[in-house]
C-alpha cells in the first residue's frame, strides 16, 4: 500500500531539521523557575522572549547603519521599517505582566536576587545604537569577557543616529563638525543647529523626499521606543509601587527619568519650526 502522498516525512536519523534550525529545545528548556509560584513562568518566559526581540532590533539597526555608512538608503530604510513591526511586537510582551498586582510580582520577586532588567546587555546595544552610550553600563559585564568586548565595541562605535547625520553631512546639508567629529562613547546631546537641518530637511519635501522618508521612518522607532519605556514604567508602578528596583536602582523613579529622555531629539523639536 502507498503511503498518502500528503503525509510529510516523519523519519530522520537524528534531529529533526526544524530542531536543527530554531533550536527550539534549547529554547523551551531554558527555563529554570526558582519559586513554587506558578506566575513566575509567564514572567520569566515574557522575558526571554524580550530578549530574542532585543537580538532581532540590534541586528536590525547595525544593518541599517551598515548601509547609511556605504550610502544604500533603501536597504537602511528596509531594515529600520522591519524594525517599526518588531518593536510592535516587543512592546506587545508587556501584555502578560501589565496587570501584575504587587502580591503576585512579590510571590515570585525574591527569584531574582538582584537581577534587574537594566543589567541586559542585549537591551544596552540597543540603546547605545539610539545613541544613549554611559561607559559605566559597561561594568556589570565584566565578568563576562565575550559580552563585555561586545558591549565596548558598542560603546565606540556611531549609534545608528550619527550614521544618518553622517549621511546629512555627505548631502550637503551643514551638520557641524563638532557633531560630526563627536566622542562616540558618550550620549548623544541635541544640538540647535541639527534641529535646523531636519527643519530644512521637512520644509523641502519635494526636494528632499528620501531624506523625508528616512526621518520619519527614524520617528516611528523612536515613537515605539518610547512606548516601550512608558509601558515599561506603568508595569513596574503598578506591580511594586515607589520601592527600590531589584537591581538596587530607584526603581519607578529611575524608569520615570528614562521615559523622559526623547529617542533622536531634533527630529522632535524640528517639527515646531516646518
Amino acid at each position: 500500500m502507498s503511503e498518502d502522498p500528503e503525509t510529510p516525512n516523519l523519519d530522520f536519523a537524528g534531529t529533526t531539521p526544524y530542531e536543527d534550525y530554531v533550536k527550539a529545545d534549547v529554547l523551551t528548556h531554558a527555563q529554570h523557575l526558582l519559586s513554587d509560584d506558578p506566575g513566575e513562568m509567564v514572567f520569566l518566559v515574557t522575558t526571554q522572549v524580550m530578549e530574542l526581540w532585543f537580538t532581532a532590533l540590534v541586528h536590525e539597526w547595525e544593518t541599517a547603519s551598515r548601509a547609511l555608512r556605504e550610502d544604500r538608503v533603501p536597504d537602511a530604510m528596509d531594515a529600520l521599517k522591519r524594525s517599526v513591526r518588531e518593536l510592535a511586537a516587543l512592546n506587545a510582551s508587556w501584555r502578560p505582566l501589565a496587570q501584575l498586582t504587587p502580591v503576585q510580582f512579590n510571590s515570585y520577586r525574591s527569584a531574582l536576587g538582584e537581577g534587574s532588567g537594566f543589567q541586559s546587555a542585549m537591551y544596552r546595544r540597543m540603546e547605545f545604537l539610539l545613541g544613549d552610550k554611559s561607559a559605566s553600563m559597561l561594568v556589570p559585564h565584566t565578568g563576562a569577557p565575550r559580552v563585555h568586548a561586545e558591549l565596548e565595541k558598542a560603546l565606540a562605535q556611531p549609534s545608528l543616529y550619527d550614521e544618518v547625520l553622517r549621511l546629512l553631512a555627505r548631502r550637503g546639508l551643514p551638520v557641524p563638525r563638532e557633531v560630526l567629529e563627536r566622542d562616540f562613547t558618550r550620549r548623544y546631546e541635541p544640538v540647535a543647529a541639527v534641529e535646523e537641518v531636519w527643519a530644512a530637511v521637512y520644509a523641502e519635501p519635494d526636494q528632499q523626499a528620501e531624506l523625508v522618508r528616512l526621518g520619519e521612518a527614524l520617528t516611528d522607532v523612536a515613537e515605539l521606543v518610547s512606548r516601550w519605556r512608558g509601558d515599561h514604567l506603568v508595569a513596574t508602578r503598578r506591580a511594586m509601587g515607589s520601592k527600590a528596583g531589584t537591581g538596587g536602582s530607584a526603581g519607578v523613579a529611575w524608569l520615570e527619568k528614562r521615559a523622559a529622555q526623547p529617542v533622536f531629539p531634533e527630529l522632535w523639536t524640528a517639527r515646531g519650526r516646518v
